[in-house]
């Protein structure tokens, strides 16, 4: 843990500027939830993060994940982890052993998998959709279009419960109206939980009502 020396103080810089912007915000700090992005960091970047105290994690891919997390969870059970990469139906049944919370929920085949696991394993894990919310061709989510009627399926013919949606705004484009419009999506679906906000834009999404942000590089630095 001595070689990572860098995560502790970072840790702290974030709390204090989560913090800063709750209150700019008018919000209870305890109200926001910080996720520590620890993909493509190894077991010991994640340990010394443990030792400042941080206890959720979140992983992009479930292969990773497996190879990280298994010994962490059963040295330190309070650990929560999130996936917020997407999910592959094949992968299903591993995600739902390990995961806690998975963030990438985007399709029906998908949903439906993840409702079947669940029942198998005995496992109620809590569940976000992902919104394309700039209708980029190259990522994936529900279409901002059909996120009323994908929150419904989910809800009344699958009888999963939904605790919230996610997004990440285009990378060239000031994120505010996308963490506006997610925001407004949350509200009329009776939603009150909102992934948005990463390491360069999380102090705006907390203005506009994040509940969890996702900060990997501020944490951990670069890979």
């Amino acid at each position: 843990m001595t070689d990572f020396p860098h995560i502790a103080s970072n840790l702290a810089e974030i709390r204090d500027s989560i913090a800063a912007a709750a209150k700019a915000a008018d919000r209870p700090a305890d109200t926001i939830h910080l996720i520590a992005v620890s993909k493509t960091h190894p077991a010991e970047a994640v340990l010394a993060a443990i030792t400042s105290g941080q206890t959720v994690f979140g992983e992009n891919r479930v292969q990773e994940a497996q190879a990280k997390f298994p010994a962490l969870k059963a040295m330190h059970p309070a650990l929560e982890l999130h996936l917020i990469g997407p999910l592959q139906s094949n992968k299903v049944r591993e995600a739902v052993a390990l995961f806690d919370v998975i963030q990438s929920v985007d399709r029906e085949k998908l949903a439906q998998a993840l409702a079947d696991e669940m029942q198998k394993q005995k496992r109620v894990l809590r569940l976000f959709i992902q919104v394309n919310i700039g209708e980029e061709p190259q990522k994936a989510g529900v279409n901002p279009a059909e996120i009323d009627a994908f929150v419904k399926l989910c809800r009344d013919e699958l009888k999963l419960g939904i605790d919230g949606l996610m997004c990440i705004p285009p990378a060239d484009k000031h994120p505010a109206p996308y963490f506006a419009l997610l925001r407004e999506m949350a509200r009329r679906n009776n939603l009150t939980e909102l992934s948005m906000g990463m390491s360069g834009d999380f102090e705006t999404a907390i203005q506009f009502g994040a509940t969890h942000v996702r900060v990997g590089t501020a944490i951990f630095g670069q890979r």
